[in-house]
């Protein structure tokens, strides 16, 4: 074989190996994660304004998202959250929990918690 297909052929093939090197690590890629809170507000005026900005930078702080926010709720099943539900996106669960356990989440809980119970859960989505 000539040295110009030689290369040619190298480079193609070179090519189609890092082509599935990155479809493999892209199915190793882990799913993005998302809390859920279900928030009974005692003091809606100071819950805004005191506690959501804060909460909100540790959230954006670490690659996070709101995704929805709600307070006019409907119960389809069950009883409904009495004041508030909030859906936060994080890229995995890794830096969902690595969130809820910094001390910036904890100091800005601490304002939140004069104003609200919370309730939260998180999971993982599922492959589409």
């Amino acid at each position: 074989m000539k040295t110009p297909y030689r290369s040619t052929l190298t480079l193609l093939v070179g090519a189609l190996i890092g082509a599935i090197a990155v479809q493999g690590l892209h199915a190793q890629a882990k799913p993005p994660a998302y809390s859920v809170t279900e928030t009974d507000i005692s003091d809606m005026d100071a819950y805004l304004k005191n506690y959501v900005p804060l909460v909100q930078a540790t959230i954006k702080a670490v690659g996070g998202s709101r995704v929805a926010a709600g307070q006019n709720i409907i119960a389809l099943e069950g009883e409904p959250p009495k004041s508030r539900v909030t859906i936060n996106q994080f890229d995995n669960m890794e830096t969902l929990l690595a969130w809820r356990k910094s001390a910036e989440y904890a100091e800005a809980r601490k304002v939140g918690d004069k104003y609200a119970k919370f309730r939260t859960f998180a999971f993982e989505a599922l492959p589409q």
